[in-house]
């Protein structure tokens, strides 16, 4: 079968490349620059939890020593602390990285794959739609057509395979303006990031009163001042003083040496694309969305896309298109990042709108602080990973099914898990090869070897059940897991989100439940046109 196309050679398009390629699909990456990313030390990602982690799997090496995880985070109002926080395994750090330096670790892992070939200075202008594939065509110095099972559009805000799909993109523009510096200085709080509302000094220029500080490695931090509504213009003696005062106010009065390594205005755009799917043809990314007001990290949701669509499109390569199951990756995400803008649309309002009741409406203020930090650490409406509750995918309740910590179609937890070698792994660590994910819970199995209880107990007939599934599945066995007693039965998709959970060995339910996740029986055209 022809490999999969991808258009943009982004963080969003080799992620994508990357986890088609352990599932065992090739795929070409259409990349219209030279293949180097320029150095932006400005320009930034913080990454949630579990999505640093489909990194580091993706990557390959630890993604985490080329960022900074943040010791804690505090938020200031005028000269008071509203809120302070202190990370550790009750709330693990994000992950503040550069996105060049993203980028770069992603395609130093491609040049090993031998499943993705990058193509560079390959810019598309045409794309054609068959039954059983795509055909590109790009301009540049070998401008060709290239032939491929699916096209996937990781092109960014602006998009030609979108346009070229004739696809809406509907929404506002400059909902957020910053001023953003990357420079090198040492901080009363090293480690610690920092949101300071209405500083008690004089700022020069335009402000709205929002000053961000966030520590990267290296002793560098990247600054973000909120602008007013407008379009004022930043000139680099305006942001030079502005990094002087904030350098000032938070030391006391005097400004520390710092060494100024980047600057730059960034605009905050909330549009939404009315389609994800025509055919053969996806959008993922900036492609698909824009957001990012209130803290909110849109590169952090393009990856999820990326994780989301790479099993199906993986399933459809190996086994045939099934509609169901590739209709699901808009479903799904198109519905978690909606939920996300029409959150940060909700708050604006209430965050942005200055003076009036709301200025002296008592614990207002500190409701604010609490909303933008949940922005700004992956929490709540505004920030928190999006669950698929109300996906096509998700099966029937049954009698057999209980409730456990996790809600059907939300990210499972990261906990020590026995894999059917007899290794001790973390659960996430067999996210992403296709496979779906059983697991039992069974206390007590992890102070013996796995030979002594393998073959005991409900494990034969679990592993039966397992083996006739619809689709390859590997069984994992842990000593527990939030809100699930003994003997509870996970079932858990390949991009790490759970299907349903059962009390004890229950064949017949876990097999619909399977079948379920794969978007149902198949038809016999589907299944056809996936062989010819």
């Amino acid at each position: 079968m022809d490999p999969v196309i991808i258009v943009g050679a982004g963080p969003v398009g080799l992620t994508l490349a990357l986890a088609l390629a352990r599932q065992e699909v090739p795929s070409v990456v259409l990349d219209e620059g030279p293949g180097k990313d320029e150095q932006r030390p400005a320009r930034t990602v913080v990454l949630r939890e579990d999505t640093a982690a489909l990194m580091e799997r993706l990557a390959g090496f630890p993604i985490a020593e080329a960022g900074f995880r943040w010791a804690g985070w505090r938020s200031m109002r005028r000269k008071q602390v509203m809120q302070q926080i202190t990370f550790g395994d009750d709330e693990p750090a994000p992950l503040h990285i550069a996105q060049h330096v993203l980028t770069a670790a992603l395609r130093n892992a491609i040049a090993g794959e031998r499943l993705v070939k990058v193509a560079v200075e390959n810019r598309l202008d045409s794309i054609e739609q068959e039954a059983t594939g795509v055909t590109a065509h790009t301009r540049g110095p070998k401008g060709t057509w290239w032939r491929g099972s699916y096209l996937i559009g990781c092109d960014g805000p602006r998009s030609t395979v979108r346009k070229l799909q004739d696809i809406r993109f509907a929404g506002r523009t400059a909902v957020e303006r910053h001023a953003v510096a990357a420079l090198r200085t040492e901080l009363p709080w090293p480690g610690e990031a920092l949101l300071h509302r209405m500083p008690p000094w004089r700022m020069s220029g335009p402000s709205a009163g929002e000053v961000t500080g966030r520590p990267l490695a290296d002793g560098v931090w990247r600054l973000d001042w909120l602008l007013p509504p407008g379009k004022d213009l930043v000139t680099p003696e305006l942001l030079v003083a502005r990094v002087r005062e904030t350098l000032a106010g938070w030391s006391g009065g005097s400004t520390p040496p710092y060494e100024l390594l980047d600057t730059g205005v960034h605009t905050v755009h909330h549009r939404l694309a009315r389609r994800w799917r025509v055919g053969r043809v996806f959008l993922a990314g900036d492609a698909a969305h824009l957001l990012g007001a209130l803290g909110a990290q849109g590169l952090d949701e393009g990856l999820r896309d990326a994780d989301n669509l790479a099993w199906k499109l993986a399933l459809a390569w190996h086994h045939g298109p099934h509609d169901a199951l590739l209709d699901s990756y808009q479903v799904e995400r198109r519905a978690v990042v909606a939920a996300r803008l029409r959150a940060a649309d909700q708050s604006l309002p209430l965050l942005r709108a200055g003076g009036g009741l709301r200025s002296v409406v008592p614990g207002s203020a500190r409701g604010h602080d609490a909303l933008l930090t949940d922005g700004h650490l992956g929490r709540g409406p505004l920030g928190a990973p999006g669950a698929y509750a109300d996906s096509p995918l998700t099966p029937p309740r049954t009698e057999s099914a209980i409730d456990v910590a996790t809600e059907v179609g939300a990210p499972v937890v990261d906990v020590r898990v026995t894999a059917e070698d007899g290794s001790f792994v973390r659960l996430r660590d067999r996210l992403g090869r296709g496979a779906l994910l059983v697991l039992l819970i069974a206390p007590g199995t992890g102070v013996w070897e796995r030979k002594h209880w393998v073959t005991a107990g409900i494990m034969p007939r679990l592993a039966a059940a397992v083996t006739a599934l619809p689709h390859p599945a590997e069984l994992l066995v842990a000593e527990a897991y939030p809100g699930a007693a003994a003997h509870t039965v996970l079932l858990i998709r390949p991009d790490g989100h759970l299907v349903t959970a059962l009390s004890g060995v229950r064949p017949a339910d876990l097999y619909e439940a399977a079948e379920a996740t794969l978007g149902g029986p198949r038809a016999t055209t589907e299944a056809t046109a996936g062989t010819s």
